[in-house]
């Protein structure tokens, strides 16, 4: 076979890290405190939030499916928190339960979950297109989050020590062993991503179900628990990211999310996952928020504006989709000259055992 394909293939499959490699070298060479350590880690930090929904919407894209609502759903858990520890959950009597920092943590990702398990429903249940789903369920969590507290945001999430709700700031801004707290989560829900679509049938399942669904229905796919499943986690993703911001800024604001979506979407293109599912790692998904976070901080740095950041964003999104569809062209070439090499090889055989 021509070397030179081989070459092609290994070149378009570490695409992601060669975007990386450059994005790091043109804005370390433009800005001079890039690569200085405080810096890396304030970045990584940005990079856990695009990241984490990067995760959630790679095993939803696996499926063949997607989910606009992330950036939606991170806002109305950010806003649910912000509720619960300052106005507490009202009981009769007048009375007011407060919850400690853990517990609200722990009703707002079990919410976020329940928004997946509704995308879920809907698209398996009712068979609604899981864009036209998800895109319905951006606008509700969205104008929910508004109407939340009449559009106004829940500032100074301190909590009160006298009601033992006080801490939340350590969520979005502790560290452990130097590190930030979210990129740990990060790196935590990397590790389970991986071990999911690798080690577990139900990662088979979802290759499966993205791949060829009709024909993984047929082979005894539990479909409709997946794709639950895989809308759930992008839920529980969702709703980290609402309070880790909220917890970073001290307040919990109905426009937190703003356009996430884009970005995870992005990161998880930029990956290598096809938008047609049953292709993708979660790995690579990571790689590619690196290359969106990397890039957009630069261009901070560098003063570029934000229309313009767009715009570059956009660009670059186009084009590692572009470059996705050569690299199947080119998967299939390479493909079939392996067919026609081998065809060759078994023609050439009985030739040579005659002579």
């Amino acid at each position: 076979m021509n070397q030179k394909y081989l070459i092609y293939m290994y070149l378009l499959k570490a695409r992601t890290f060669i975007a990386l490699l450059i994005v790091v070298s043109f804005f370390s060479l433009m800005v001079p405190n890039f690569l200085t350590t405080s810096n890396l880690l304030i970045m990584t930090q940005h990079v856990a939030i695009t990241g984490l929904l990067a995760i959630g919407m790679t095993l939803v894209i696996l499926t063949g499916g997607i989910d606009l609502s992330v950036g939606a759903v991170a806002g109305i858990c950010g806003m649910v928190a912000g509720a619960l520890l300052t106005n507490g959950v009202p009981l009769w009597g007048g009375n007011v339960l407060f919850f400690n920092v853990p517990e609200v943590i722990l009703v707002v990702a079990l919410f976020g979950v329940a928004l997946g398990l509704i995308n879920g429903a809907v698209v398996t249940r009712l068979g609604v297109a899981p864009f036209i789903c998800t895109l319905g369920m951006m606008y509700i969590a969205r104008g929910a989050a508004l109407l939340f507290n009449d559009g106004s945001t829940y500032a100074n999430l301190v909590g009160t020590p006298a009601l033992g709700n006080t801490g939340f700031a350590l969520l979005g801004s502790g560290s452990v062993l130097g590190v930030y707290i979210p990129i740990w989560l990060m790196l935590g829900f990397l590790l389970l991503g991986l071990y999911l679509t690798r080690k577990t049938p139900l990662g088979r399942y979802i290759y499966a179900t993205g791949g060829n669904e009709s024909a993984a229905r047929l082979a005894g796919v539990p479909i409709i628990k997946v794709k639950v499943f895989v809308y759930a986690f992008s839920g529980l993703c969702a709703a980290l990211v609402g309070l880790i911001v909220a917890s970073q800024l001290q307040t919990a604001h109905p426009m937190t999310g703003n356009m996430f979506e884009m970005d995870a979407i992005g990161a998880t293109v930029l990956g290598g996952t096809a938008l047609a599912g049953g292709r993708g790692r979660v790995s690579g998904s990571i790689i590619g928020a690196f290359v969106i976070v990397f890039l957009a901080d630069g261009m901070v740095m560098m003063g570029v504006s934000d229309f313009w950041q767009m715009v570059i964003k956009g660009l670059v999104i186009v084009t590692a989709v572009v470059i996705d569809q050569f690299q199947q062209k080119l998967q299939s070439k390479v493909v079939l000259l392996r067919r026609h090499e081998k065809k060759q090889q078994s023609a050439a055989l009985p030739e040579a055992t005659h002579g």
